[in-house]
C-alpha cells in the first residue's frame, strides 16, 4: 500500500496548529465538495481530504501518525509502506462516531494505521477504545513556553501565573481549546535562556503512559538600566565631575538593593568598578560592574557660568591633548 502524507494533502506544515488544520480543510472542502465542485476528481479528493482531516484534527490519531512518520524510514507520499508489527499496540483513540461503512471509504493505509478503533462505537460514540494487541505505554509529548521575568526576580525569586493553551478532546470526541493557568515558582539564580522543568505538565500519555513535561525558558524583561552577560550585570553609574576627580562615597541602586560605593579619585568616564559576587546569584555568583559616566552640571545661571570660567582660566586642560597622549601620539 502507499504511504499517505496527510500534511501534504491539506497543504499545511507539520507544526500547524488545530486552527490552521481546520481552516485548510474548510478551504479545500469548498473547492472539492461534490455538491458544488466541477473538478473531475472532486469525489476522490474530498474523500482524501476527509481522511487527512480525521487524523490531523484528532490529537491522539495525529500523535500516533507523527510517531510512525518520524520512524526514520523516509516515508513519502505514494511510496510503498508497511507498518512495523504491533507498532501501535496499546495506543488509545477517541471514537469519532463513524460507522463501519463510512470508515471503509478511507484508504488501506488509514485502516492499517487505526484499524477498528477508527470506526468508533455505534453505542458509545466518543468512547475511548484501546487496541488489544498489547499494553505498551507511550509517554506524552513535552511542551515548551517562554516566561519573562524582571532582573530583580533572578536575585530574589518570584511567582508567576502562566496561561497555557492546548487542544484536547471533549466528551463528544471533538477537538476543543483547553486553557489553564499555572502558578510557577521562579527560583533565584536563573540566567537568561535557562529552563524550568515542570514534570507532568505536558501532553497526556497514551495507553496509560505518563504525561510529558513543560519546559519554561527564562527571558529577562528589557531594562535600560542594566546590561546582562551570563550572570554578570553592568549598570551605568552617573557621577558629578568633582566626585570623579576627587573621589567620593556614593549610594548606588542595584538589582539587589542600594549599596555604598567608594569611587577612587581621578576616575575617568568609562571606567568600571567591580562589585564581586553582586551579579546574578548561583553556585558561582556573577559580578556587578558599575560603569562611570561623568555628568556635567548645566551652565544655566550666572554663578554656574562664573565657576566654569574660573575653571577655564585656572585649569589649563585640553582633553584632546590628553587623549592624544594616552594613545602615545
Amino acid at each position: 500500500m502507499e504511504f499517505r502524507d496527510y500534511y501534504q494533502i491539506l497543504g499545511v506544515g507539520k507544526t500547524a496548529d488545530a486552527d490552521a488544520i481546520k481552516k485548510a480543510f474548510r478551504k479545500l472542502a469548498r473547492k472539492y465538495h461534490p455538491d458544488v465542485s466541477k473538478e473531475p476528481d472532486a469525489a476522490a479528493r474530498m474523500t482524501e481530504l476527509n481522511e487527512a482531516n480525521t487524523v490531523l484534527s484528532d490529537p491522539e490519531k495525529r500523535a500516533a501518525y507523527d510517531r510512525l512518520a518520524a520512524g526514520g524510514q523516509g516515508h513519502r507520499a505514494g511510496k510503498d509502506f508497511r507498518p512495523p508489527p504491533d507498532w501501535n499496540a496499546g495506543n488509545e483513540y477517541s471514537g469519532d462516531g463513524m460507522s463501519a461503512a463510512e470508515a471503509a471509504r478511507f484508504s488501506e493505509f488509514f485502516s492499517s494505521m487505526f484499524g477498528d478503533s477508527a470506526r468508533g462505537d455505534a453505542n458509545h460514540a466518543g468512547a475511548r477504545r484501546t487496541r488489544s494487541t498489547g499494553e505498551q505505554q507511550v509517554r506524552g509529548e513535552d511542551h515548551h513556553a517562554k516566561v519573562v521575568i524582571d532582573l530583580a526576580d533572578a536575585y530574589t525569586g518570584a511567582t508567576r501565573a502562566i496561561n497555557l493553551r492546548a487542544a484536547r478532546l471533549d466528551e463528544s470526541g471533538h477537538v476543543v481549546a483547553d486553557e489553564r493557568t499555572l502558578n510557577v515558582n521562579i527560583p533565584k539564580g536563573l540566567k537568561e535562556g535557562q529552563h524550568i522543568r515542570l514534570a507532568g505538565q505536558g501532553s497526556p500519555g497514551f495507553g496509560g503512559g505518563p504525561s510529558g513535561d513543560l519546559f519554561l525558558e527564562i527571558s529577562f524583561a528589557a531594562d535600560a538600566r542594566y546590561r546582562i552577560d551570563g550572570r554578570d550585570v553592568t549598570a551605568i553609574m552617573p557621577l558629578a565631575p568633582w566626585e570623579a576627580a576627587l573621589g567620593a562615597t556614593i549610594e548606588m541602586p542595584t538589582p539587589s538593593g542600594n549599596v555604598q560605593v567608594k569611587v577612587p579619585s581621578d576616575s575617568q568616564a568609562g571606567r568600571k568598578l567591580r562589585l564581586k559576587g553582586r551579579g546574578i546569584p548561583g553556585e558561582t555568583a556573577g559580578d556587578l560592574y558599575l560603569e562611570i559616566s561623568v555628568v556635567l552640571p548645566p551652565a544655566d545661571t550666572e554663578a554656574a557660568r562664573a565657576i566654569y570660567e574660573t575653571m577655564a582660566r585656572e585649569m589649563p586642560f585640553n582633553p584632546r591633548d590628553a587623549a592624544a597622549a594616552a594613545k602615545g601620539v
